[in-house]
């Protein structure tokens, strides 16, 4: 049976949360007073269950951003708006999450030159494969990148937005580092019952 991607193989002796917690503190205020660098964006109220792991990363990595609900097909004066400004405004990723048809990322990505972060959300027909063969198979010279169906994905979507923000960002980069470290004494080098 293959593991639920939301889960992980963390040690439960080492408190990954805390770690977070930490780094969110320190971060806290830095974020408060600069514009947003990473936009997180879904298709309706209804998938923000998935996209809040999204937002929980970069809270806690201290990274400045903004949400929304942008549809590609019930507000698309309001997608093509926010994709345009998005440059402009000073974004620097895009997160995009959306469940079946799943237009909205390739549609962000069509209309702005910010990288483009697709998230499936997992949908009630198809557990959200519809999603991900709709936003993985965007047409050459229109990429987004996709992650994981559901929660894993939305959260890798913010990590992802964070190594590429470290890149140039030598205090991000050391929070991320520590976040990484985190995780790895939080493996466990041998199996334990319960």
């Amino acid at each position: 049976m293959a593991q639920d991607p939301d889960q992980t193989d963390l040690d439960p002796d080492v408190d990954t949360d805390e770690t977070l917690e930490t780094l969110e503190e320190e971060a806290t205020l830095a974020a408060e007073e600069v514009p947003p660098l990473v936009g997180v964006v879904m298709g309706s109220q209804s998938d923000w269950p998935t996209m809040s792991a999204a937002r929980d990363v970069l809270v806690a990595m201290g990274v400045p951003h903004e949400i929304r609900i942008v549809s590609a097909h019930r507000t698309p004066d309001r997608l093509f708006a926010y994709a345009e400004a998005a440059a402009d405004r000073g974004l620097r990723a895009i997160i995009a999450g959306a469940g079946g048809a799943a237009h909205l990322p390739g549609m962000l990505a069509a209309k702005t030159r910010v990288p483009v972060l697709g998230v499936p959300v997992r949908s009630k027909a198809l557990s959200g494969l519809d999603s991900l063969l709709s936003i993985v198979q965007m047409p050459r010279g229109v990429p987004v990148g996709t992650l994981a169906i559901g929660e894993a994905g939305a959260a890798n979507a913010a990590l992802l937005a964070v190594a590429m923000l470290a890149t140039t960002d030598p205090e991000l980069a050391e929070r991320l580092e520590i976040l990484r470290e985190a995780q790895t004494e939080g493996v466990a080098e041998e199996p334990h019952d319960d």
